[in-house]
């Protein structure tokens, strides 16, 4: 077992060498669900976002919320100029229609953001979504963007 974790470790670190920094600042252009329909700004390892999330907790039934929160941006990956890397966002939401019309509910997010080309990336993430006297929720979060970097 400690071999695993061992070596787990040097891949991780090896991992996490390979791309020294991320961009100085980005200006994202969601399009799709992750983490919202709307605008993300990102300093260094650390973004906000906001805009109108929309999933589905059962098939044909579309949720929707107002979505605000921070991200951490970590282990980019590769020796491009725009690395790939993993990510975690906490947002607050706010609901809007259906059960959780004017519920406050949070999140947290993990995923991966792939770098496709020339700021255009997808990311493919999962969310756990918590609201008082609600289950909690767990939805994949795919979606298409568009960064300027700077």
């Amino acid at each position: 077992m400690k071999k695993i974790i061992f070596i787990g470790f040097l891949f991780c670190t090896k991992i996490s060498f390979a791309q020294s920094t991320l961009s100085e600042q980005e200006i994202s252009f969601n399009f799709f669900r992750n983490p919202s329909v709307g605008l993300e700004y990102r300093y260094k390892k650390v973004s906000v976002h906001a805009g109108y999330y929309l999933t589905n907790f059962k098939a044909n039934t579309t949720w929707e919320f107002v979505k605000t929160g921070l991200s951490f941006w970590f282990l980019p990956i590769g020796k491009r100029e725009k690395p790939s890397s993993f990510y975690a966002q906490m947002s607050y939401l706010r609901g809007q229609n259906r059960d959780y019309k004017n519920k406050n509910a949070v999140s947290l997010d993990l995923g991966f953001r792939l770098m496709i080309w020339n700021g255009l990336q997808a990311r493919l993430g999962i969310i756990g979504l918590y609201a008082k006297d609600k289950n909690l929720k767990i939805n994949p979060t795919p979606s298409l963007n568009y960064s300027l970097f700077f």
